[in-house]
């Protein structure tokens, strides 16, 4: 929340907290080798990772500009924990938005259906709402004859850690004024 005295905005906020949780320091050298993309990535092998959806979109393929939903799944266990996998499906023809939309249905209940890009790309915002903070997943990372990778969820877990639901409806409170 921002008031303002005079001239200056003011925070009611208290940023010092994340000073004190947060190494500052290391946190400016890290973003100089993203920045200057001098930073080591590693290289997550195939196998099965326990993960959750960092960020799934739609975007545009940086090598062809066709329409592409890109989904980063973070590594949550084992040696390659906070590493990320990149699935990335080019949807140009029937055959990639099949395989997107299987994978898609295998997130969440939310109906899959291509209807237009923009429709998709708001899809996309909704599903990784629904599922935001609310489950991780069992991934079978593996490679085809062919070199072409395929993502498969095999496991879907409530993620006990970031269960935050809302208050449910309480008849007590229908004759309460709301506080704002």
């Amino acid at each position: 929340m921002l008031g303002k005295k005079g001239n200056e905005t003011m925070s009611i906020f208290d940023f010092d907290a994340f000073d004190e949780q947060f190494d500052s320091e290391n946190l400016k050298k890290d973003l100089v080798d993203v920045e200057n993309n001098t930073f080591e990535r590693v290289e997550v092998p195939t196998g099965v990772y326990e993960v959750n959806v960092y960020k799934l979109e739609l975007v545009a393929s940086k090598t062809s500009g066709k329409p592409m939903a890109t989904c980063w799944f973070k590594v949550l266990a084992g040696e390659y924990k906070g590493q990320m996998i990149f699935a990335n499906y080019v949807l140009d023809n029937k055959f990639g938005l099949h395989r997107c939309n299987e994978f898609l249905r295998s997130l969440s209940d939310v109906p899959v259906q291509f209807d237009s890009f923009s429709q998709y790309g708001r899809l996309l915002i909704d599903i990784k709402g629904a599922i935001d903070g609310k489950f991780d997943y069992q991934l079978n990372y593996s490679k085809n004859a062919k070199g072409y990778s395929n993502y498969k969820i095999e496991k879907v877990f409530v993620d006990k850690q970031n269960t935050n639901t809302a208050p449910s409806y309480n008849d007590e409170w229908a004759n309460e004024e709301a506080p704002f």
